[in-house]
């Protein structure tokens, strides 16, 4: 004991004997900010994170800096690890953005294509894009235009937002600029029918509407006929939505392609190219029984799948999506081969958006509605339109009713409703003519909503691919602020998806339970 007390002494002797110039001497400001900060601790709890937050908590010692790194197999301290307590009502945190802009609009890296003209797209496509004040391409362009324009059967992923429109429609257009029609080579019977040369199939009239106005604006001035097939319903409205002679491309959602296909108004021979555009919603249950009969009636068997050759036939099947169902394999699987398809997908797939603000609070149901009202109250008339997400049409009623009794403006969307009132609300909404939008996810998949900086949840997704369609409703490509999203979360299976959230944004990974071949790397260039 002695010798320990002695070896102590002649230490502290040895730290005295020091020259000055060795000792470290702190600031008296900063001591006294450190001093401060020790006070104010209770005991046992951890030290307040300094210097811009990645995740910012009610509880400002479980707040995460950027510059932490939570290791793969490191289980982090959640904020909502007890949420499943009552006593956890009022407690929320914040996902703080971590960059300005979208991802999908960094600037790419030397080697790759700068601009449209350097992709290899034609003159008369590049003037288009002059025309819709399109600059530089986004990633998912950069990515699938060059292997789109070789001919690739592919599967194409990005997160919602990031240009994927214009990332198969600019390429396939090219391609039937390329190659001529052969009227010659037409069947007799398909002279009586329409026979496109491409098809883009959307779940959605409201989706068909918003494409078809992009691709109007490239065939236009291409030369290329452009027809829309949508809400069918009796045959002559079939009928007169395919009249015409010489349609190149056709866009049309599942239900009325079928039965157009079935009282023969319309032929696919002589198809080139097939894009499954939203993929996850088109292999839902209600639209597979269509889209596996419109494969069918394609000539996909022939070898479309992988490069093709000036003379080959068959048709390019392109599949889009910002996330992909477990069974599309299987179901593309009876028609094509899809081990021969190229994945391409961007870096930012199913992720969390960087550039996004996400508030997650937990509240008791009855709380639900006047903090709803708040928001809508402190939400300035000129910060742009605002997207209030539920998960049911009766929902969707009753919290219109509600907020017709406050005077709020606003415009219902969800699926009980028939076709043409949808597409004219969802107009509406994109023109401004009113702010507030209520609805299911029925407005979550595809649609452009560049002007929406506000989304509010106010029932909580069933899933994670949902959540990550809702958000992608702000911070679009176009978008002039990148937006922020509120999600209110009430029950006890709410707090599991939203455990999966936090810990993927405190590891800055993706969300669980999204892998899919599309996350496989492109193949290289042949």
């Amino acid at each position: 004991m002695a010798l320990r007390r002695g070896g102590a002494a002649a230490a502290r002797a040895a730290v005295g004997s020091q020259p000055p110039e060795h000792v470290v001497r702190i600031p008296w400001a900063l001591r006294q900010r450190l001093e401060k900060r020790r006070k104010a601790r209770r005991p046992g709890e951890a030290a307040v994170p300094s210097g811009k937050l990645l995740l910012r908590s009610r509880r400002p010692e479980l707040s995460q800096p950027r510059w932490q790194i939570v290791g793969r197999w490191e289980r982090p301290r959640l904020v909502s690890a007890g949420w499943k307590h009552r006593e956890a009502c009022g407690d929320y945190f914040q996902l703080e953005p971590s960059q300005e802009a979208a991802p999908a609009l960094k600037a790419p890296p030397a080697p790759q294509g700068q601009s449209f003209a350097e992709l290899g797209l034609q003159p008369v496509l590049l003037a288009a894009l002059q025309r819709l004040e399109v600059g530089r391409p986004t990633a998912v362009q950069r990515l699938a235009i060059p292997a789109l324009l070789r001919g690739r059967s592919a599967l194409c992923a990005a997160e919602t937002g990031s240009g994927k429109t214009l990332a198969y429609l600019l390429p396939l257009l090219d391609r039937l600029l390329a190659r001529p029609e052969e009227k010659e080579e037409e069947k007799e019977e398909e002279k009586k029918l329409a026979a496109p040369r491409g098809l883009v199939v959307v779940p959605s009239r409201e989706l068909a509407a918003q494409v078809g106005a992009v691709a109007a604006a490239l065939c236009r001035p291409a030369g290329l006929r452009l027809r829309g097939l949508t809400g069918g319903g009796a045959a002559g409205g079939l009928r007169r939505q395919l009249r015409g002679p010489g349609v190149a491309v056709l866009l049309g959602t599942p239900g009325a392609l079928r039965d157009a296909l079935r009282r023969r108004f319309l032929s696919l021979g002589r198809l080139r190219w097939m894009v499954l555009d939203e993929a996850d919603t088109l292999m839902d249950e209600s639209f597979a029984a269509p889209i596996e009969e419109i494969l069918a009636h394609a000539p996909l068997a022939a070898g479309a799948p992988g490069p093709a050759g000036p003379r080959e036939e068959g048709t390019q099947v392109v599949v889009v999506g910002a996330t992909f169902p477990a069974g599309l394999s299987e179901v593309l699987g009876r028609f094509v081969d899809v081990g021969r398809f190229a994945s391409l997908a961007t870096q930012g797939l199913h992720r969390l958006p960087p550039h996004v603000q996400q508030k997650f609070v937990r509240l008791k149901g009855q709380d639900k509605l006047p903090e709803l009202l708040q928001l809508l109250k402190d939400h300035p008339a000129s910060g742009g339109a605002v997207i209030i997400f539920c998960n049911s049409a009766s929902t969707v009623n009753w919290l219109g009713y509600i907020l017709d009794d406050h005077k709020i403006k606003h415009l219902r969307l969800q699926g009980q409703m028939s076709a043409v009132a949808r597409a004219g609300i969802f107009a509406s909404f994109q023109k401004g003519d009113v702010s507030v939008l209520v609805c299911t996810d029925l407005a979550s998949r595809g649609l452009d909503t560049s002007s929406v900086q506000l989304v509010v949840n106010y029932d909580f997704p069933d899933t994670l691919q949902d959540y990550l369609h809702r958000v992608g409703r702000v911070g679009r490509v176009g978008s002039k602020t990148p937006g922020a999203v509120v999600s209110f979360v009430t029950h006890k299976w709410d707090v599991d998806l939203v455990r999966k959230i936090e810990t993927a944004a405190r590891k800055r990974t993706g969300l669980p339970g999204m892998d899919s071949s599309i996350n496989e790397p492109p193949p290289k260039a042949d």
